[in-house]
């Protein structure tokens, strides 16, 4: 039930009401949810020492941007010229099995 705080930390934030413990679970009461009484005051932490703008734009962003770095610095350099080829191939089979479905209506 920690998405119910972050809700309701998110809708502080987005009104301009400074985020407190007290507000979170006030919050949280009024949309009939139930949470551990320690998880408001856990938020209300968070939120003083970290800003919440910065939190909401890098959602995501830190584990997958390295692991994504290693993976492409990890992966052999080969020509442009095999992917085309790979697309090609692909194409073609599609335009197979395509005319062979419209055979296969007729038959």
């Amino acid at each position: 039930m920690s998405y119910a705080c972050t809700y309701a930390c998110l809708i502080l934030h987005d009104e301009g009401i400074p985020i407190t413990g007290e507000k979170i679970g006030t919050l949280v009461k009024a949309a009939n949810l139930q949470v551990e009484s320690y998880w408001p005051s856990l938020f209300a932490k968070l939120c003083e020492k970290k800003n919440v703008d910065e939190l909401i734009m890098n959602v995501g962003s830190g584990g997958a941007a390295a692991s994504t770095g290693a993976v492409a610095a990890a992966a052999p350099t080969t020509d442009h010229v095999a992917p085309a080829e790979a697309d090609k191939k692909k194409e073609e089979k599609k335009e197979e099995s395509d005319d062979e479905a419209m055979f296969s209506l007729f038959d």
